[in-house]
C-alpha cells in the first residue's frame, strides 16, 4: 500500500509547475560575480539580492548549518512563509523547489537552482537536508530549558543583522535551515543530525523579487553535538563560517522571465464593499 497523495497537487501550466529547463539554464549558464563575503561563526549578516540574480550559500571550511530569513526588499511584510512552503513544496527543499511568501502576497520569493547535497536523499534514520520543519534556535527557549542566557542564538544573530535595514525582532521569522539534517522520529518528534556538508558544498537560489536576506551561522555549528540536555558542552570547535556569493546571470538567460505578480485574490473575504 503506497503513501497518501500530496494534498496540494500541481497541474501542468499551473502555479506550481516550474519551468525546469529555464532554471537549469540559469544554473549552468554564464554569470558575473557582483558580491562575495563570509559570515563568521556564531554571527549573522543581512544583504540584498536584486530580482533576476542568483545567490549561493557555501560551506567554505567545513560543515555548518545556516538559518535563512527572506523578505521582499521593498515591503518586509512580505516574507518567507515556511508553513505554506512545506505544503506546496516539501518539508526539505532542493533544486526546482520554491520558497513562498506570506498572505496576502502568496508568490514565490525564490526558486532553488542548485544544491550540491541533492543526492543525500533520505538516510537510514529518515533524515533529510535543507529543513523547513523546525525553526531557529532562540534565547527564550534556551532560558526556559536551561535557566541561562546566551545572546548568540540564530534568532539573536538575525535580529542584530536586520537592525541596520530598519527591521526589528518582530520581523524575524521562521527559517529555512540550510545544510541542516532533520526529520521526525518514531514518536513524531523533531530530531537534528550532524550536517553532512563538506567544504565547497553549496545551496543556490534565484531571486524572483528584489530581496533582503539574512543568514545566521548557527552556534551549534554542524549540530553533531546536542544543544540542550544534561551533557551539553560548548561546541565552538564544530562551528565554521559560511560564504555568500551573489551573481548576475547573462541577460539572454532571462529572456521571457518576469517577476511573479502577487496573488490574484482581491481581499474581499466575503465582506460587502461600498
Amino acid at each position: 500500500m503506497g503513501s497518501p497523495a500530496a494534498a496540494y497537487q500541481r497541474g501542468a501550466g499551473g502555479a506550481l509547475d516550474v519551468d525546469r529547463a529555464f532554471y537549469q539554464r540559469l544554473a549552468d549558464g554564464d554569470r558575473l560575480l557582483v558580491e562575495s563575503f563570509e559570515i563568521p561563526i556564531r554571527s549573522g549578516r543581512a544583504w540584498t539580492v536584486p530580482k533576476g540574480h542568483l545567490c549561493r550559500i557555501v560551506t567554505v571550511e567545513g560543515p555548518q548549518v545556516g538559518d535563512l530569513n527572506i523578505w521582499h526588499a521593498h515591503d518586509p511584510r512580505e516574507r518567507l512563509w515556511a508553513a505554506r512552503t512545506r505544503q506546496l513544496q516539501r518539508a526539505h527543499v532542493s533544486t526546482f523547489d520554491r520558497l513562498w511568501s506570506t498572505l496576502p502576497f502568496l508568490r514565490p520569493l525564490v526558486t532553488v537552482t542548485a544544491d550540491s547535497l541533492a543526492s543525500y536523499g533520505v538516510d537510514g534514520e529518515g533524515g533529510r537536508v535543507h529543513d523547513l520543519l523546525g525553526t531557529r534556535c532562540d534565547p527564550y527557549v534556551n532560558r526556559m530549558l536551561t535557566g541561562g542566557d546566551y545572546d548568540f542564538h540564530c534568532h539573536s544573530n538575525l535580529v542584530r543583522a536586520v537592525l541596520p535595514h530598519g527591521l526589528t525582532e518582530f520581523d524575524v521569522h521562521d527559517v529555512l535551515n540550510v545544510f541542516q539534517c532533520t526529520g521526525l522520529n518514531d514518536e513524531d518528534r523533531y530530531f537534528m543530525k550532524a550536517c553532512p556538508a563538506k567544504p565547497g558544498d553549496h545551496f543556490e537560489f534565484f531571486a524572483e523579487l528584489d530581496l533582503l536576506c539574512a543568514l545566521s551561522t548557527c552556534p551549534g555549528g554542524d549540530l553533531s553535538a546536542p544543544m540542550w540536555g544534561p551533557d551539553v558542552q560548548d561546541p565552538v570547535e564544530l562551528c565554521h563560517p559560511l560564504g555568500v556569493e551573489v551573481y548576475r546571470p547573462s541577460p539572454d538567460l532571462l529572456d521571457g522571465w518576469k517577476s511573479p505578480e502577487r496573488a490574484a485574490y482581491r481581499n474581499l473575504h466575503g465582506m460587502s464593499m461600498p
